[in-house]
């Protein structure tokens, strides 16, 4: 049986995963996406490939694990930063500049590397499913406001962030601010139809 390195072996396993996801992380950071093996992961830790496989089922259920880890760290983020903004404008533009700000500042790599990462069906439904959390607080703001199917319009700016995304580049401050102006600006734009119900 093997060395129990906490009271019980419930908060053992408990701190076994937490370093798992860890070494995993720092793994993608530093090698990539495509390093993201059971085996690398158990080489990286100093255990045998079965004891990870206790916890992952497969390299898919490793990657998806890591980026369910991160995004609801990603959604209050994002809550915290919408709710210092007043008006309807300030928000949306919040929403978009803060998630093109996650995506290159060296905190949310491993999720970022591996959500572009090509995965199995099954894995990327369930990391939709979690993704699709990140727009809740954006529905909100636009619901409170009064903007027409708030649903829909915060998927169209996410849809702009995502196109946005695409066109960042890793240590460039200054072009990447710049996207993320324009962008916000952008989303911003599909806004003014409803001008005068917004307190923009």
């Amino acid at each position: 049986m093997p060395r129990i390195n906490a009271p019980t072996v419930a908060e053992h396993r408990a701190k076994q995963l937490r370093n798992l996801m860890h070494a995993a992380r720092d793994l993608v950071a530093e090698e990539g996406p495509e390093a993201l093996t059971l085996g690398a992961l158990a080489k990286r830790v100093g255990v045998s490939r079965s004891s990870v496989y206790e916890y992952f089922r497969s390299r898919d259920d490793l990657a998806a694990a890591i980026i369910e880890d991160a995004l609801p760290r990603w959604v209050a983020e994002i809550d915290e930063q919408l709710a210092g903004q007043r008006t309807t404008h300030d928000k949306v533009a919040a929403y978009v500049k803060h998630q093109l700000r996650m995506l290159t500042d060296g905190q949310h790599t491993a999720a970022v590397a591996l959500s572009t990462h090509s995965l199995g069906e099954e894995v990327r439904e369930r990391i939709r499913q979690e993704h699709d959390r990140l727009l809740e607080p954006l529905v909100r703001a636009l619901d409170d406001a009064g903007v027409p199917e708030p649903g829909l319009r915060s998927r169209l700016i996410q849809g702009i962030v995502n196109a946005a995304a695409a066109q960042l580049e890793p240590g460039d401050d200054e072009h990447n601010t710049s996207v993320a102006e324009i962008a916000s600006a952008q989303a911003i734009h599909g806004l003014a139809l409803h001008r005068g119900r917004i307190a923009g």
